[in-house]
């Protein structure tokens, strides 16, 4: 099967809009102490899974932890270390968790109100990790950033994201707006958009394979409230577009759309301290 490797000039990360992006810069200049712990919850309104025609709510666990300017872990952003960490550029090593879809919720494992049944006779697909590197750059009020993964312990397949960020403070406010795009290779493109002859069998979908290359591109935006010194509120959004390769699938010309769209809030809670 043909590789297509599609790396763009514009840039993004998945389906919902750079959160912890704009969380790292929600709360001021970073902190005097050495360790800095957020919590929080960020409900989400979007598509059921990447590909439904159906919204849901969705409530995703905000927890970020930080050491200095060094080593950062979250939720969204994985586990990662600055080995290159200077005002214009970050680049170092980087862990993620990618979490499964489940065929009879009809999506993520964090929806709370709302499903889809687009899923069915597709079965559930697992939790995997990926491991890779990323690299940033700032000038000025831009900021890109490219993540390059290695999938493990379930599909096995490149993974990648690129987004570019405008983000600027207004008094108290902080907001941020880019586009972003994502990209895989073929495991990941047919395990969650490809239907293998049992699955059409059960499904009733047609067979499909699809290639590697792009998966989606869009914009995001939001905007960053501090409500007190370790209190702060998100509103982001987002609308993404599925590739033309990807739209192709029977699951989203039939049970599906090509057009996602997302909105959220998220509240969060820092504390910080010194060794």
């Amino acid at each position: 099967m043909t590789r297509k490797f599609l790396i763009s000039s514009v840039a993004g990360l998945v389906l919902i809009v750079p959160l912890s992006v704009a969380a790292r810069d929600s709360y001021g200049p970073p902190p005097a102490k050495d360790w800095t712990l957020t919590l929080g919850l960020a409900p989400v309104y979007s598509p059921a899974f990447l590909g439904s025609k159906d919204y849901a709510l969705s409530v995703y666990p905000d927890i970020r932890l930080n050491y200095q300017d060094k080593l950062f872990f979250s939720v969204r952003d994985g586990l990662g270390y600055n080995v290159i960490n200077t005002p214009s550029w970050k680049v170092g090593p980087l862990v993620k968790i990618r979490f499964g879809r489940r065929e009879e919720q009809g999506g993520s494992p964090f929806l709370v109100a709302g499903n889809s049944d687009g899923l069915k006779g597709l079965g559930d697909i697992d939790t995997s990790g990926e491991a890779g590197g990323f690299a940033q750059y700032t000038y000025a009020q831009i900021r890109s950033r490219v993540e390059l993964r290695q999938s493990f312990g379930g599909y096995d397949s490149f993974v990648g994201d690129l987004n570019v960020n405008y983000f600027k403070r207004l008094g108290p406010l902080n907001f941020s707006i880019g586009p972003r795009l994502s990209f895989a290779g073929d495991d990941y493109v047919n395990t969650f958009f490809g239907i293998s002859a049992s699955q059409s069998q059960r499904s009733g979908l047609a067979q499909h394979q699809g290639e590697a290359g792009l998966v989606s591109y869009g914009i995001g935006g939001s905007a960053v409230m501090p409500i007190t010194a370790k209190l702060a509120v998100t509103l982001f959004a987002g609308y993404d577009r599925l590739d033309s390769d990807i739209a192709n699938s029977p699951l989203i010309q039939e049970r599906g759309d090509a057009n996602q769209a997302s909105v959220g809030l998220a509240f969060g809670y820092r504390t910080d301290w010194n060794n």
